[in-house]
């Protein structure tokens, strides 16, 4: 199999446990572990698997000294507040609504980029930012009779949040990206992040009462800590190594998608009118925003 094969493919199973994550992170909080307690169990696992990883094929360990503050800058942003703000906004809000609001963040990091970076905008990408809005604003507006939501405007408010961090960080990392490995990036934004997120998450995770767990929410947790986490970021990792940031970034329309139909089999959850037009609304305005511009 070739080379840009694989990584269609690796980026293509990213977005499918991206999408899967949602339902799945719902069957698990509140009811059998708050969401911080799970954000504590993501990070901590990630980072274990990230440092055996590590010791099973040694690199470069260390990063700059003037590299610091930007490592803890995007651990806040990528690990930390991203974390906190996205389950426990999924455990209020749908998934959805989560699924589709999370397409933000490539509209967010396009304007991000623009302010931190003197990037280019144009006026197909302002009318991108609309659509997104008018999308987004929808969803959150409109009343959603779905049980599996118990404040989906104060949940859907936090995973715009959960996007706009998520956006700051994707734009701040770029320049480590071209200094050190990407698995080496990760490592360390997950050893800072995984110190920063501690004082939130350990008083929930240490509450966590493991002996209610059966079968089928170990598995649930070991998806989300295990292939949702760790195994999606390696593989968007070798897919921008292999097809380029802008071809792994096409496939996030995918999870919507994914989250969808795993919300309607396992949640019960639906599809109305008004989120295929807010879908439509910010498909268009993600798609227009990573526009490129046709030069004659």
């Amino acid at each position: 199999m070739k080379s840009n094969t694989k990584a269609h493919l690796a980026v293509l199973a990213t977005n499918l446990l991206f999408g899967v994550n949602y339902a799945t992170v719902k069957y698990i909080t509140p009811s059998f572990i708050h969401p911080f307690g799970l954000n504590m169990a993501r990070v901590l696992t990630a980072l274990i698997l990230f440092w055996i990883l590590y010791l099973l094929k040694p690199t470069t360990f260390g990063i700059r000294k003037k590299d610091i503050p930007r490592f803890i800058i995007c651990a806040a942003s990528g690990v930390t507040i991203n974390q906190l703000l996205f389950i426990k906004g999924l455990a209020l809000t749908t998934s959805i609504h989560a699924s589709l609001l999370s397409l933000g963040t490539p509209i967010f990091i396009t304007f991000i980029a623009a302010w931190l970076l003197r990037e280019m905008l144009t006026p197909i990408k302002l009318i991108g930012l609309l659509l997104g809005i008018g999308g987004a604003t929808i969803l959150i507006l409109l009343k959603d009779n779905t049980h599996s939501g118990t404040d989906i405007v104060n949940g859907d408010i936090l995973i715009l949040l959960n996007a706009i961090s998520y956006a700051f960080y994707m734009v701040l990392v770029r320049p480590l990206m071209q200094v050190y490995s990407p698995v080496h990036v990760i490592r360390w934004v997950f050893t800072f992040g995984a110190i920063m997120i501690a004082p939130f998450a350990w008083p929930q995770f240490a509450s966590t009462d493991w002996t209610a767990f059966q079968s089928s929410q170990w598995l649930a947790l070991a998806f989300v800590c295990i292939g949702a986490t760790f195994f999606s970021y390696l593989f968007n990792i070798y897919g921008i190594s292999v097809i380029g940031a802008s071809a792994t970034g096409s496939y996030i329309y995918t999870q919507p998608v994914f989250a969808a139909i795993t919300s309607i089999i396992f949640l019960g959850e639906n599809i109305d009118s008004y989120k295929i037009i807010s879908a439509l609304l910010i498909f268009s305005g993600v798609y227009l925003v990573n526009r490129r511009s046709v030069k004659n």
